[in-house]
């Protein structure tokens, strides 16, 4: 038995991926080029500058290699199209960032005594 070699990258916020590379991480979730390119034209998946006119010169932030994930699942499990995947991505990125100001203010609350 051969062991195969995995790569590994640390995803962070400085983390840019072009749209060929969200292509390929896409087909390999199972989420067709053509859904993957209407993500972006209902606006769930972003480019972080769309200025250029050229989509091949896109780039985009590692959210979105998640967000692609999710999707691929959304669709999957509940057989959504692209504009079902975009309300879904939407509403799952809104709890998150509740649930972060909520942590926020937690920490920044004083226990109280019991």
């Amino acid at each position: 038995m051969q062991a195969g070699r995995i790569e590994a990258v640390w995803l962070d916020e400085g983390y840019e991926i072009s749209l060929a590379g969200l292509v390929e991480v896409a087909e390999r979730c199972g989420l067709p080029e053509a859904q993957l390119h209407e993500l972006v034209e209902c606006g769930a998946l972003q480019p972080r500058d769309q200025s250029g006119a050229n989509p091949l010169q896109w780039r985009f932030s590692a959210e979105c290699l998640v967000a692609v994930r999710t999707a691929s699942r959304l669709r999957d499990d509940f057989e959504l199209d692209a504009n079902g995947m975009a309300v879904a991505l939407s509403l799952l990125q809104r709890i998150r960032d509740l649930e972060r100001a909520l942590n926020d203010l937690h920490a920044h609350t004083p226990a109280s005594p019991d």
